[in-house]
């Protein structure tokens, strides 16, 4: 990548030699140059600044070295018809976030402009746009006395990003504002540290080998210091560990568009497991779905809204702890059939749930049409956001406890390449039956109730 700074201070952008930064210059992954605005200025002063139109405090720095400078910095494109993409660091601009220096680490080219004074003049963001993208980018909502140091701040940010800057690629994904929370809290040896007069112990489950568990508490101390720290960025799905933290409600023909939606992003890997777009859950419309919704009971799981703790369905799955009827984690949804039957018995008793949280998660169930003790479940799914929680798991068991009395089997399909499904379900207690499925690149599993 390269990179053009144009400033008053170009002393102020040496740090940009140091560190990580440095070393990536010199393995020539970065190819930063820092130029000095009043080398385009041709008085005897040097003057870049003067005062403004319309009165009023401070200076504006005039549009001529301005135009000057970036037209140079054009002028020098390794390949014609190459441009930068000019960033203007200001109060004014969009917020930087991690997202937009990832978005500027794929640009082959960027150039800086570091404002003094009250700013630029505007005509030369109107001269810049005529020959490069531009956009304005803020640090935060405060101001500084000038542009450098938050390029110095941009240019780490988006370097660091760049194949080979980092040596462990692993460690960019692991880290706060990746995926919207905030990092874990590390630690090193010694595993106890005397500080004075306290024994300051490293927390156990980081000693205990156990890798699944070491996840889960990372991720729990994630949500907790975002949730502390940062509640601005902490979306209502963070907290979310099992359906205890979701509504449910029996899915009605309002649900239907929803349903649509969560039903083709789940089924998408699918596709990609079983090498298929033949899955039919990828090709059924909204009236399919809103068909179905009378011949299968279906549930559906949404966030909690403000009106926490209203309409839990009183299944008794809460109490009895039927949903963790199954061993492993069902992230994905089997590719299941879409046979017309007659719905499961219907329960009473429901209590008003607000349908206002984004629908996360669903299943349904009914009594297969031939044979009334065979309880056939399909199209569990979760959130591809969420997925990875233990929801699969307990949405499994939740459909399980609603069999009515006398059912003998369960049953259920997905795509015979769905490894990491029927891994799942074996765990669950399922076998394949011998043979394919009623739909074709599919296998029937069941389980005798006990």
């Amino acid at each position: 990548m390269r990179i053009d700074v144009v400033t008053i201070f170009p002393a102020y952008l040496e740090p940009l030699g140091l560190s990580l930064i440095g070393t990536a210059r010199r393995a020539g992954l970065l190819d930063i140059r820092v130029h000095d605005l009043r080398d385009h200025t041709h008085d005897r002063h040097r003057t870049v600044d003067d005062s403004p139109f319309g009165g009023g405090a401070g200076m504006v720095m005039k549009p001529e070295p301005w135009a000057a400078a970036l037209d140079a910095v054009v002028a020098s494109a390794p390949a014609a018809g190459a441009v930068p993409h000019l960033i203007v660091p200001g109060p004014g601009g969009v917020p930087f976030t991690q997202a937009l220096a990832r978005s500027l680490a794929t640009e082959p080219w960027l150039a800086f402009a570091c404002g003094r004074y009250e700013g630029i003049d505007e005509r030369v963001y109107e001269h810049a746009s005529a020959r490069m993208p531009v956009t304005v980018v803020s640090l935060g909502d405060y101001v500084l006395g000038g542009g450098e140091v938050a390029v110095l701040a941009i240019v780490e940010a988006v370097a660091r990003l760049l194949p080979g800057v980092i040596g462990n690629a692993d460690s960019l994904v692991e880290e706060s504002h990746e995926d919207g929370l905030l990092e874990y809290p590390v630690y090193t040896r010694p595993a106890s540290w005397v500080d004075g007069a306290v024994v300051r112990d490293v927390p156990p489950v980081l000693l205990s080998g156990d890798h699944a568990a070491i996840a889960a508490w990372r991720h729990e101390q994630r949500v907790r210091r975002t949730a502390a720290r940062r509640p601005d960025l902490l979306a209502r799905t963070a907290t979310v560990s099992g359906l205890g933290d979701l509504d449910v409600a029996v899915a009605t023909p309002a649900d239907a568009p929803e349903l649509l939606t969560l039903q083709r992003a789940c089924w998408v890997s699918e596709a990609i497991a079983n090498d298929s777009l033949g899955i039919p859950p990828l090709h059924e419309d909204l009236a399919t779905v809103t068909a179905d919704l009378g011949t299968w009971r279906t549930w559906v799981f949404r966030v909690r809204g403000d009106g926490a703790g209203a309409g839990r369905e009183g299944t008794g799955w809460a109490e009895t702890g039927r949903a963790e009827a199954g061993q492993a984690d069902v992230d994905q949804a089997e590719t299941g059939r879409a046979e017309a039957g007659r719905g499961g018995a219907e329960q009473g008793g429901r209590a008003k749930v607000d349908r206002g949280g984004r629908l996360v998660a669903s299943v349904r169930a009914r009594c297969a049409p031939d044979d009334e003790t065979t309880w056939q479940i399909g199209r569990l799914m979760v959130a591809p956001d969420l997925q990875g929680r233990g929801l699969g798991r307990a949405l499994l068991g939740y459909a399980e406890a609603a069999a009515p009395p006398g059912t003998r089997t369960l049953w259920l399909t997905t795509g015979a390449g769905s490894t990491r499904n029927l891994r799942a379900y074996r765990k669950a207690g399922y076998r394949v039956r011998p043979g394919e499925g009623a739909v074709p690149g599919t296998v029937e599993l069941t389980k005798p109730v006990r």
